[in-house]
């Protein structure tokens, strides 16, 4: 007998999304079934709800989620049924061009399969009760009370981590985290700044101090979000809407400028003020991201004097490596991710959830299931 199951289904752009009963197919040789625990709502699924993320339908969202393996498929190794796992929505060949190069974010099989919003292997793993196929966001579709994946995208994590905090890892926390550690060239006594203190930046915010920044400087037009950033470890906060964001960084870095720079916002402001606010030969880094066709324009001085820029999506994640990694900084107390949730939903109050993303009034709400 089939399992079904409830899954949050988008049917069209601009629509709500819909909780429906829906069927798993069978287990593939190398597949576990995960039971998720919890799911968090990230921009990237509302980018496809807007529309600005183009992806076939029907479709089930999520792709930042945690939960407890239940049963396994006869070809895994290394992860058994009861095991507490974070999912990674970036499943990677390990031979193509770009895997060989240590870029396994551009692995050719990845990038080739995902606008399909099918699993890695090509075939969907659930169908609504009609028979018709549904897609997966990212190679999960996690906003569900059950996922299917192949094993190497489930990471055993420690039990002592609640899952609702250990869901966050599996995106937001791994990209901000893992840009400032992994990504980004910081060394001890740099001053850094982080442009945006949504759920990313305020990650990024902890990976520079645990990088060894002496000053971050955190940016953001709300109170209330660059007073969390200060909490979490920022040793300065510049609010966009009432201070000069330029000059008021020149004067906490002796005129010069941000060593590093970590842009989270997503917008076309910040990332040309990123340019303009890193040191010259300082380094910009890229986490947000706005619509694929939007054009923004820079002021060619603030491109030039050896500064270096660049994109990244995933925080240079090796989820095998990264994941257990910031597990056990958050049980150590050297990670907080307790005070990136904003709330605590159920499947039903998806769309809420969404709503108030959307209005920038969450970090992250999480489902629980």
């Amino acid at each position: 007998m089939a399992l079904t199951y409830k899954a949050a289904v988008l049917h069209a752009p601009k629509s709500q999304l819909s909780i429906e009963t829906v069927e798993a197919t069978d287990l593939a040789v190398d597949d576990v079934l995960v039971r998720i625990r919890a799911a968090g709502l990230c921009h990237t699924d509302l980018e496809v709800i807007d529309g600005s993320l183009r992806n076939p339908m029907p479709i089930i969202l999520g792709h930042e989620a945690a939960g407890v393996v239940e049963q396994v498929g006869r070809g895994t190794r290394g992860i058994a049924v009861g095991d507490h796992v974070v999912l990674s929505w970036n499943p990677h060949c390990g031979h193509c061009f770009y895997c060989d190069r240590n870029l396994p974010i551009l692995c050719e099989s990845y990038l080739g399969q995902a606008p399909l919003g099918v699993q890695f292997d090509g075939a969907s793993r659930a169908r609504l009760r009609d028979g018709r196929e549904l897609k997966h966001l990212m190679y999960l579709g996690a906003l569900a009370e059950y996922c299917i994946v192949p094993a190497p995208q489930a990471i055993v994590v420690p039990r002592e981590l609640p899952l609702d905090q250990a869901c966050l890892i599996g995106c937001g926390v791994m990209t901000g985290v893992g840009a400032a550690l992994n990504v980004a060239s910081i060394h001890y006594g740099d001053a850094v700044m982080v442009i945006g203190c949504g759920a990313v930046g305020l990650a990024a915010v902890q990976g520079a101090r645990m990088a060894g920044a002496e000053t971050v400087i955190a940016v953001d037009l709300a109170e209330d979000k660059l007073r969390l950033a200060q909490k979490l470890g920022a040793t300065d906060a510049i609010n966009a809407t009432t201070d000069d964001v330029i000059d008021t960084t020149r004067r906490l870095t002796h005129g010069r400028g941000a060593d590093v720079v970590l842009e989270a916002a997503g917008s076309p402001r910040a990332f040309r003020l990123t340019s303009e606010a890193v040191r010259p030969g300082g380094e910009v880094i890229w986490l947000g991201k706005t619509d694929v066709n939007q054009e923004i324009a820079f002021r060619w001085g603030s491109l030039m004097q050896e500064k270096r820029i660049r994109r990244s999506s995933y925080g240079g994640a090796r989820p095998l490596r990264d994941f257990p990694m910031l597990a056990r900084a958050a049980l150590d107390g050297r990670l907080n991710l307790e005070n990136l949730i904003t709330a605590r939903i159920s499947l039903e109050e998806v769309n809420e959830g969404f709503a108030a993303l959307r209005r920038g009034e969450a970090i992250r709400s999480v489902v629980i299931f």
